[in-house]
């Protein structure tokens, strides 16, 4: 089912059709085959840049689309209904070209920001660590500076795009507590920098996700994004609009249960009649609907208030709460409507299931989010 959709303007509807096409061409023949065999999707990115659809919400002027973010989370929507990993590997990539964009100088701009939005390198955010996931002022990766450079010493963990990602924004410690934290732009090919093999994940296959390590890995100067100490409040602001990026993608993946179920639904029948027309089924997949619509009017009025500039940190923190777990119900549910066949590979309900878990759990976890929303109330 196409997603019938209230968009700003013909550009924007233009953009969405776009995105269909491209999913319809270019995602939906392989990847069946891509996930099952972990097989990383060569070009599918490059594509995605050539289109525009990895700068979408960036200023026109480094070559980004200057669109309204309600837009983009759309786009996302979009992608992640036919390949969840790469849509969660495009917000990604969106996630990593924020702190330089809002926080980078106009010559550090002018070397690295172009390149980014075009699609040319992509990039990965380094923020987590075994042992600081949640608690990132205890991250305990260390940068020490030598002359006008850096040295870097530690480990990074959950990165998405690990070893394929062409820079990585790096959070590192230049000093103590919460305001010791230091953001980098960190290139693959850094002497000192090496990464771990691909962790055996759940879901989202065929994109990588490893851990990074920096043995004396030097990182010049140039490459500090904001002022030394300015790390937490970076990474906090960019996971701000992160969490509405992974809120659309739930609500995606949602969607292409639903749909998945609906059409089954339509086929399959029991006791003389579709299964769609037994009370019990259908009031199923009507709150099924009712989630998915709700999820997806959450995260565009967290998006829209950001696009007027209005603070949005709990908006934010709310609809990725409210996306993710209506996703992991709803992909639960199809499941069941699909019976013994929504627990085989034979479809792709299984795979929706698998993939939203991790929607509950990264870009802070939904107990993280309730703490979010319950200090914002609090003040």
């Amino acid at each position: 089912m196409t997603v019938d959709r209230l968009l700003p303007s013909d550009e924007a509807r233009e953009l969405i059709g776009l995105t269909r096409d491209i999913a319809g061409r270019v995602l939906d023949p392989i990847v069946d085959e891509h996930e099952r065999q972990e097989k990383y999707p060569d070009g599918v990115f490059a594509t995605l840049g050539e289109a525009g659809l990895l700068s979408l919400p960036y200023p026109e002027e480094w070559g980004g689309g200057g669109q309204p973010y309600e837009v983009y989370l759309q786009v996302l929507e979009e992608l992640a209904i036919s390949w969840a990993a790469v849509a969660v590997a495009t917000s990604v990539h969106g996630l990593a070209s924020f702190p330089l964009s809002v926080y980078g100088t106009e010559e550090q701009k002018q070397r690295w920001l172009s390149e980014m939005l075009s699609g040319r390198t992509i990039g990965a955010y380094s923020l987590s660590e075994a042992q600081a996931g949640s608690d990132a002022a205890a991250l305990a990766c260390k940068a020490t500076a030598r002359g006008d450079d850096y040295v870097i010493n530690g480990a990074k963990a959950w990165i998405t795009h690990g070893g394929v990602a062409d820079f990585y924004n790096l959070f590192a410690r230049t000093g103590e507590g919460s305001k010791g934290v230091t953001c980098f732009l960190v290139a693959k090919d850094t002497p000192g920098l090496s990464f771990g093999k691909p962790e055996e994940k759940l879901g989202l296959h065929a994109i990588p996700t490893t851990a990074a390590f920096y043995d004396n890995a030097t990182v010049e100067g140039s490459r500090r994004i904001g002022e030394e100490g300015q790390g937490l409040p970076i990474a906090f602001s960019a996971l701000d609009s992160g969490r509405l990026g992974i809120a659309a993608i739930a609500v995606g993946i949602a969607q292409a249960a639903l749909d998945d179920a609906v059409d089954y639904a339509q086929e399959r029948s029991a006791f003389g009649r579709k299964i769609i027309d037994h009370q019990g089924l259908g009031f199923l997949l009507a709150d099924m609907a009712a989630a998915v619509d709700s999820a997806r009017a959450t995260y565009l009025d967290a998006a829209r208030r950001r696009d007027a500039g209005l603070p949005y940190s709990r908006n934010a923190s709310v609809a990725k709460l409210v996306a993710t777990d209506a996703a992991m119900k709803v992909t639960t549910d199809a499941v069941q409507v699909f019976g013994g066949y929504g627990y085989t590979r034979d479809y792709r309900v299984e795979r929706y299931m698998r993939d939203a878990k991790i929607t509950q759990i990264f870009e802070g976890t939904n107990q993280i989010q309730r703490l979010v929303i319950s200090r914002s109330l609090a003040r």
